[in-house]
């Protein structure tokens, strides 16, 4: 690559700066003043370019195409701020984690009503007036438009200073980032301090989708391409940190612009791709970012929320009632085939659930007694189902050793990861297993040769004997039974116990000589030991394979399952697990528009039980024990 084709690329890089800076400020502002995780935010950059470009159909692609970006930006806004008063509103006292299955089913609402509005084609709208044509550097033409995208990075970036610093709501902000409760006890009105901080940080979502109008055409996939790129760009300038925000969206575009630029280069007889890098590349600096500065570039550890201190009540056996349950359920299981021989959909949906009832009750291992949260458990997941279809296919294991085996390549690749996951914490940690689980799944969609790259494979039938379902139901019965009862017997023995004391309180646990983190390096590899288990049943029942299995949607499925059911219940994921799969399965089925359904209900079940189902069950039947007693 010459000079001049270097310097293209570096503008390039410039005005792919400017966009994620925009989208990763507003993120980073919502998350520093309401703490929330907002995984909506990527649905309020695809509202921006979905109405931008109804805006400029309505006003004309003339004189009416600036203000129609302009207003775009400002019905994001005021769409973020409604939001925030019906829905985040009443969930702020609710565990951060419930906040984020909130901003989840949002997700699922509004991409669901872009459809029924603008449809599923993609859109693409008009250039922009005056700057439709190129501008020639040292011999190379560049789109006009894109230096006016170089410069509004910047010039968002003071206005954001001159906010924050030299206005009075900008000190209230600043305020709140480092102590919001305090701020509260000093009579500012906090509710409308959010309100506001949400809505501008939707509308600076919404502009950053409005500017991308001339660039690339208005799609329902950009919420959630949107929003890893805004994750990773505050992650990695640090949480809260307006100047981070735009240093790591300079870092990240410029490294994606160069792989482009730089595309396939032969060294010492090898061929490297440079140009693949750029599905993975944001991660690979985000997790190197968090390895070597656990709090990222510019910013600074968070301090602990006043609500959070408290310690969860411990975990008890099962009472009667429990066993009781859990009895006429594993009666029930054991019937189910032969109750609904006629109907053999319902024994696959039976092996679906049980395999989400497995890979969400690994998740809850690390999540709940652990206090460590992943974004990223769905590469064990991917990794036990691939494993075991490799070596069924590539190496002609039989089917039984091959699903004995995958756990432990889970497992290893658990060992590795999380020696570097388990030495941070809070929003940090999870991000830095989602970091390692696009790194995985990157890998895995590319390598065409081994892993059949975007194709995946196909092929990976059990072994004679199981071909019946009904015979392979009743092998995944099992495995996942057995394997839900380990897990809560760990929890139950002194490993168990020592995990809980490291999650309560890390220093009281160390100072009695508990190892916390190789404590928590285990529970990681021991999480991810069973999550390749049902990724290796899942890949057996399903007889084909694709990288979706080890993919973002796969984790936040997980995620989704154990927040509905409860965290701090035992029977939590495997109700959650259930209870999601079953839903997405018949709403599916039963409208066009099934995300929006399934987000509403889950919206519905996080405002109605912010302490999941299994949790809502669980207080309920204490409440009718303590009347009965009292009552006596």
């Amino acid at each position: 690559m010459d000079f001049s084709g270097l310097l293209v690329q570096l503008l390039n890089g410039l005005a792919g700066a400017s966009s994620l800076f925009l989208v990763g400020a507003g993120l980073s502002l919502i998350f520093g003043v309401t703490r929330i995780v907002n995984f909506a935010h990527g649905s309020f950059f695809m509202l921006g370019v979905y109405i931008a470009y109804s805006l400029v159909e309505r006003l004309g692609a003339g004189l009416g195409f600036w203000p129609a970006l302009a207003l775009s930006a400002l019905a994001v806004g005021a769409i973020g701020a409604l939001v925030e008063v019906l829905v985040l509103r009443r969930i702020y006292r609710a565990p951060e984690l419930f906040q984020l299955l909130a901003t989840f089913a949002l997700v699922l609402v509004i991409k669901d009503a872009a459809l029924w509005l603008w449809g599923p084609e993609d859109l693409l709208g008009p250039r922009a007036p005056g700057l439709s044509g190129a501008v020639d550097i040292l011999g190379r033409r560049f789109p006009s438009y894109d230096l006016l995208l170089i410069i509004a990075g910047p010039l968002v970036l003071g206005a954001l200073w001159l906010l924050l610093k030299r206005t009075r709501w900008g000190m209230l902000v600043r305020a709140a980032t480092q102590d919001r409760e305090m701020v509260g006890a000093l009579g500012v009105n906090q509710a409308w301090l959010f309100t506001s901080v949400f809505a501008l940080g939707a509308m600076l979502a919404g502009l950053g989708g409005a500017l991308q109008l001339p660039r690339e055409p208005a799609s329902l996939n950009l919420d959630l391409l949107t929003i890893g790129d805004a994750f990773v760009v505050v992650v990695v300038g640090g949480m809260g940190s307006i100047p981070g925000a735009y240093v790591a969206a300079l870092l990240i575009a410029e490294i994606k612009a160069m792989c482009v630029g730089l595309g396939t280069v032969q060294a010492f007889g090898l061929d490297f791709s440079f140009s693949k890098l750029t599905l993975v590349a944001e991660f690979l600096v985000m997790a190197v970012v968090l390895v070597w500065r656990p709090w990222g570039l510019m910013g600074r550890p968070q301090a602990p929320s006043r609500n959070s201190a408290a310690i969860e009540p411990p975990l008890r056996p099962a009472g009667r009632l429990l066993l009781s349950a859990a009895g006429l359920a594993a009666v029930g299981l054991l019937l189910l085939p032969l109750a609904t021989a006629g109907s053999p959909y319902v024994t696959v949906l039976a092996i679906d659930l049980l395999t989400a009832a497995l890979f969400a009750a690994s998740l809850h291992f690390i999540m709940g007694p652990a206090g460590m949260h992943s974004f990223g458990h769905a590469a064990y997941f991917g990794l036990g189902a691939y494993a075991a279809a490799l070596l069924m296919l590539k190496a002609a294991w039989p089917m039984e050793a091959a699903l004995a085996a995958a756990p432990l390549a889970a497992g290893l690749g658990a060992a590795v990861f999380g020696w570097f996951c388990v030495r941070l914490s809070g929003v940090y940690l999870a991000m830095l297993t989602l970091a390692f689980a696009q790194i995985v799944w990157s890998v895995t969609f590319q390598w065409d040769e081994l892993t059949g790259g975007s194709n995946g494979l196909t092929g990976v039938w059990p072994a004679a004997w199981l071909a019946d379902k009904r015979s392979y139901y009743f092998l995944t019965l099992t495995l996942v039974a057995g394997g839900v009862l380990a897990l809560r017997r760990m929890l139950f023995s002194p490993f168990g116990y020592a995990m809980r004391a490291g999650r309560d309180s890390a220093l009281r646990a160390d100072a009695i000589g508990i190892d916390v983190p190789r404590i928590q390096w285990v529970a990681f590899v021991v999480a991810a030991v069973f999550a390749g288990l049902a990724g290796s049943l899942y890949a057996f029942s399903k007889g084909s394979l694709s990288p979706d299995s080890l993919g973002v949607g796969k984790s936040v499925d997980g995620l989704v399952m154990v927040l509905l059911g409860g965290v701090q219940t035992l029977a939590g994921p495997v109700v959650g697990a259930v209870s999601f799969t079953w839903l997405q399965d018949t709403v599916a089925r039963s409208t066009d528009y099934w995300r929006a359904m399934l987000g509403g209900i889950v919206l519905l079940l996080v405002l109605a039980f912010p302490q999941g189902i299994a949790g809502f069950v669980g207080q309920l039947a204490d409440r009718l024990i303590d009347r009965r007693r009292s009552g006596a």
